[in-house]
């Protein structure tokens, strides 16, 4: 199971980089075995310092933000000595939330102009009848692209980058600290190229050396039939096109399913009311129903029908995704009862219970009642009662 990195630092998981700079910065003063020698503060210590090397790694928080765990997925994992991988990049970020710079020892190098995209994820609404028959839709996305003016490269014509000559292109600029801890040299990215290693001195003038531009466009997105609300269909290499041109991240379509003003979704089932006279429920009779699918399609109401009854169409509701499998519709039967009636329909239902005087009003318990609505029955259904 992933682990919630977002809970191990304190922060909620739409934080921004410096609130979970800030956190990690807060927790390593208090943890630092130099400052807290107790055995469970250190091991405190290791699991925060893992949880931010991945969220202040973009594509690591990505695969978190997507329920996936970066550390079981070759990223790494947690534990190790005071310079492994449970702190970290080593100790680079330990003295970054002391000093706010990196930490010594062998430099990174230049990490490239060229990086992988962000995905991208945007929502769709679908009628009830669209998520049950499946739909082919287009929609309008605005995401970065690759540049047509450069291709990705940055450059204005023949012009090629070159070494940044602020840090020799090695995409760092180092400095020494004074600390309880003695001298201690840290590293931050280049302030020039920001860390790539090389700077554009004649950039393209379409993009201005990013490699990208931001355009709209539409997207054709084929739902298959079956699919709720809450689901995500995934468009690969659709989103945003990462700097310096490198590849698109996914783009995910999640679907909302609008309400219908028949019938109430329960997963493959639908659920509706017909309300039925009270002389049709005691007779008997026949309601058309206009389904999803089948159109209009008759349900009996057999006679002596009780209020609350349910007659269930089986085969008739929603088809099971990717499956040609359907469930069922379930409508519910509320009598209705008149509350006005002439002189004549008094009459006539006092002679009908003069020849009924064995039905008497009595009084019975709470719990063999079958009270309340289509919802509250489905609640009561839903919590086991």
């Amino acid at each position: 199971m992933a682990r919630d990195y977002y809970g191990i630092l304190g922060v909620a998981p739409k934080a921004t980089d410096q609130e979970i700079k800030r956190a990690y910065r807060k927790l390593a003063r208090e943890l630092h075995p130099d400052v807290n020698p107790d055995e469970s503060a250190q091991a405190r210590f290791k699991e925060v310092s893992t949880a931010y090397e991945v969220l202040s790694d973009p594509e690591k928080r990505r695969i978190v933000d997507l329920g996936g765990d970066p550390l079981q997925q070759g990223g790494g994992g947690a534990g190790g000595g005071f310079g492994g991988a449970g702190f970290g990049g080593g100790l680079g970020d330990v003295f970054e939330a002391f000093f706010g710079g990196g930490g010594g020892g062998a430099a990174r190098g230049p990490r490239g102009r060229v990086q992988p995209g962000a995905d991208s994820l945007l929502r769709t609404k679908l009628t009830l009848a669209e998520c049950a028959t499946g739909v082919t839709k287009t929609i309008t996305v605005d995401t970065a692209i690759l540049c047509d003016g450069c291709t990705g490269s940055g450059t204005h014509g023949d012009s090629k980058p070159i070494r940044c000559e602020t840090c020799g292109g090695a995409g760092e600029v180092q400095s020494i600290q004074r600390s309880f801890l003695g001298q201690v040299m840290t590293s931050r990215p280049c302030p020039t190229c920001r860390g790539a290693g090389e700077t554009i001195p004649d950039p393209c003038h379409k993009c201005g050396g990013d490699g990208r531009v931001r355009a709209r466009r539409d997207i054709t997105v084929k739902v298959p039939a079956g699919v709720s609300g809450g689901m995500r269909i995934r468009l690969a290499a659709q989103g945003e096109v990462g700097p310096g041109g490198g590849h698109a991240g996914d783009l995910y379509v999640e679907v909302v399913e609008q309400p219908h003003e028949v019938f109430v979704r329960d997963g493959d089932d639908l659920h509706c009311t017909i309300r039925v006279p009270m002389v049709d429920a005691a007779l008997g009779t026949t309601v058309t129903l206009d389904t999803i699918l089948d159109g209009p399609t008759e349900i009996t109401v057999d006679a002596g029908t009780q209020p609350g009854s349910v007659s269930v169409l089986r085969g008739h509701g929603m088809p099971k995704l990717r499956s040609g499998v359907r469930g069922d519709i379930h409508a519910h039967l509320e009598v209705v009862i008149p509350t006005r009636l002439d002189g004549k329909q008094t009459k006539v239902l006092q002679e009908f219970k003069n020849h009924r005087d064995r039905d008497q009003a009595e009084v019975v318990s709470t719990g063999s009642q079958n009270t309340g609505g289509l919802f509250s029955r489905l609640r009561d259904a839903f919590s086991g009662r």
